[in-house]
């Protein structure tokens, strides 16, 4: 007799093993149809794999997360067998399912085309309409290694053999096709249904590593049903309309170049948004008691050995050799040059909490094929500042800063803010028990803010656990932004202490906060988030003056100088070029005020106003436009401090 208890803690009994597509048939015809896993006792299972033994159970549907997972990977395996029916010869690798899809690594001598998707994704559809049973096998350790060489799939027969040896070899079959897989899988290839698409081809190296073969990737998506899929690929259409790189290159911001991968060449309306962000945040840590310092790019690298950078993080720091053999790092992080501000001089408690601020610059080794456009860079910018306080203070910092980040990104747009809580790594530094306090003290510390969150299993610091905070933005992708991360680890570390209210020393609590997180990241996300269409305050060029005929440059220059006076950032437009091509012109740059005047607005005194994407303009005298476009374009926190001050 077979026990299953159920999630509404009914009980199923059978007489013998049941599968889990015979206790979803059992509860309902219709659920069976919709079922696509079972998980038995917390552990994901094949709807065709036996339940031997009593067991709490969950049936999982394909519209689930996990249902939708599955999904992806079944399809990798179907995207797998069409391909190796087209183009015989082909060597699998691995095909795993990743965020919003999936990916196959295909060994071929010759290049696949996207010209190539159109027929690979006929085969695919066929292979679900064959409806190809997928059965789990479990094999042989070395009968599997000479069966993969056997057939010429070299790479497979490379895993098996670099498997533990207490790992179970696994192989799933659907049709006459096979792959090694730990699964679990559906039950027949027509479950996967045909919401796929294949979306992109690019390079890799097998298993990551430059100096193995090279070779060829195919992305798709994959989804529940037709409606998710096209909304998703509507999605992908407007991110590509969206791209921040192509956005940069049309609105005159930045480029970038070979000879400094990774590093961005900002442009004069680039920089200046740049610098409106730091003008921005500068303020607000003010308002919010922090203090900003600035420390060196490049120190010796015994200082990263002291903090455990160098262990946990060396392959990726920039190092350099001087004549007299001494060895320097360019920063990849600033919190140990903070460490030695604090250290500088006797400290009390008194003191604390301590604030220190820097918009640091920093340096990190990325490998060529992971840099895209600012969202992944090599040299970058943080809006970074620590937090030294003591264990008593810890919540208080914590929530406060939650709110500021908060306050923060809906000033920019962002309404929807998802927190995450990242515990222990595998690699860390610190003994389990620091750890165990440090958790603690964050996991108390988010729950103080009252808002939810969600676990986010082995993704801390090295030197502590954190809280991140993911944006949601206009068409619905997530961006992983600001943290907040607890070190007890540090401080002590590099020997900094503070004197206690007892007179003894004591090593302080060291809070990393990261509110942009990179500015270059967070200005591309910006691009993205608002389609170049920034609001006035934010944009990189506010206005443009533009004459209709040359008779009205003489009034176009005064309009300018008056903008100007008013503190808008203003260019001019004076060719002798028709006024509908200057305005195509001006639009396609995303500026969102065009100020247009002739012969007509000179004797009037007046302006009339294009807004970017209305065809409608407005006639105002040139002092009020000035005056109402200068009061637009103040930044959130000026509007709150002039609005005080009215009061």
């Amino acid at each position: 007799m077979v026990k299953l208890t159920l999630p509404d803690k009914s009980i199923r009994e059978f007489p013998d093993a049941v599968t889990g597509l015979a206790l979803a048939e059992d509860i309902s015809k219709s659920l069976a149809k919709k079922v696509v896993l079972i998980d038995v006792d917390g552990e994901l299972w094949d709807l065709t794999r036996p339940i031997e033994k009593d067991a709490t159970v969950r049936l999982v549907t394909r519209d689930e997360p996990e249902g939708v997972e599955v999904i992806r990977h079944d399809t990798a395996h179907v995207l797998a067998e069409a391909v190796q029916e087209l183009f015989p010869g082909t060597q699998v690798t691995i095909g795993p399912n990743i965020e919003n899809g999936f990916f196959y690594d295909f060994a071929r001598e010759e290049p696949f085309s996207t010209d190539d998707f159109e027929k690979i994704e006929k085969r695919m559809a066929e292979i679900v309409d064959r409806d190809e049973a997928i059965t789990r096998e479990v094999w042989d350790r070395n009968e599997a290694i000479e069966h993969f060489k056997s057939i010429g799939e070299a790479y497979k027969a490379e895993i098996i053999s670099d498997l533990p040896e207490s790992d179970e070899i696994t192989v799933y079959r659907q049709g006459d096709w096979k792959d090694l897989c730990r699964g679990p899988h559906l039950p027949s290839t027509g479950r996967v249904g045909k919401a796929f698409k294949l979306t992109k081809l690019a390079g890799a190296y097998w298993r990551g590593d430059s100096n193995n073969a090279q070779l060829q990737r195919i992305y798709g998506t994959a989804w529940a049903n037709e409606k998710d899929l096209k909304r998703h690929l509507t999605m992908l259409e407007e991110a590509e309309k969206r791209d921040h790189r192509k956005l940069g290159r049309e609105m005159n911001l930045f480029h970038f170049q070979e000879e400094g991968p990774g590093s961005i060449f900002w442009h004069p309306h680039g920089w200046r948004m740049f610098q409106t962000l730091i003008d921005y945040m500068r303020d607000q840590q003010t308002k919010a008691g922090y203090q900003e310092i600035n420390t060196p790019d490049v120190m010796d690298k015994s200082l990263w050995e002291k903090s455990g950078h160098w262990e946990k993080f060396g392959e990726n720091m920039y190092t350099s050799v001087t004549p007299d053999d001494r060895t320097f790092c360019l920063k990849p992080m600033n919190c140990p040059g903070h460490v030695q501000v604090f250290k500088h001089g006797l400290r009390s408690y008194r003191e604390l909490p301590l604030k220190f601020a820097e918009f640091g610059k920093c340096h990190r080794y990325e490998p060529s094929g992971a840099l895209h456009g600012m969202m992944r860079v090599r040299h970058f910018t943080q809006d970074d500042a620590h937090i030294f306080c003591t264990d008593e203070q810890i919540t208080d910092e914590c929530v406060t800063v939650t709110n500021l980040i908060l306050s923060i990104y809906r000033d920019f747009g962002f309404e929807d803010v998802r927190l995450k809580f990242s515990d222990r790594p595998e690699k860390r530094v610190g003994s389990d028990e620091v750890w165990d306090k440090a958790e603690a003290s964050l996991r108390t510390a988010i729950e103080a803010t009252g808002l939810e969150y969600e676990l986010n299993e082995g993704e801390g610091a090295f030197y502590g656990p954190k809280i991140e905070f993911v944006l949601r933005d206009a068409i619905g992708r997530d961006w992983q932004c600001g943290t907040v991360q607890l070190d007890f680890n540090l401080p002590g570390r590099l020997g900094s202490f503070y004197i206690g209210e007892d007179g003894d020393k004591h090593v302080p609590v060291m809070i990393h906060r990261a509110l942009f997180g990179s500015l270059e990241r967070f200005l591309g996300i910006l691009i993205e988030h608002h389609a170049g269409r920034f609001p006035l305050w934010l944009a990189p060029l506010q206005c443009v003056v533009a004459t209709i005929t040359s008779d009205a440059d003489g009034y176009g220059r005064e309009v300018v100088e008056v903008l100007k006076r008013h503190g808008l950032n203003v260019d001019s437009d004076f060719r002798n070029e028709k006024i509908n091509y200057k305005v195509r012109e001006h639009s396609l740059a995303k500026v969102p005020a065009l100020l247009v005047v002739g012969q007509r607005e000179e004797e009037e005194r007046t302006v009339a106003i294009r807004r970017l994407g209305s065809k409608a303009q407005t006639i105002l005298p040139l002092e009020e436009a000035a005056r109402l476009l200068a009061e637009e374009a103040l930044p959130p926190h000026a509007k709150v401090a002039t609005a005080a001050a009215a009061e």
